[in-house]
């Protein structure tokens, strides 16, 4: 359970990390 949850908040990270690049690059986009 514990490595499931482990992987789940890897997972979650990446998103949101992909998601700040993307929202960096739509920023640089609009400049």
């Amino acid at each position: 359970r514990y490595f499931r949850d482990a992987k789940i908040t890897e997972i979650y990270e990446g998103t949101s990390e992909i998601q700040r690049m993307v929202i960096s690059r739509a920023e640089l986009g609009l400049k």
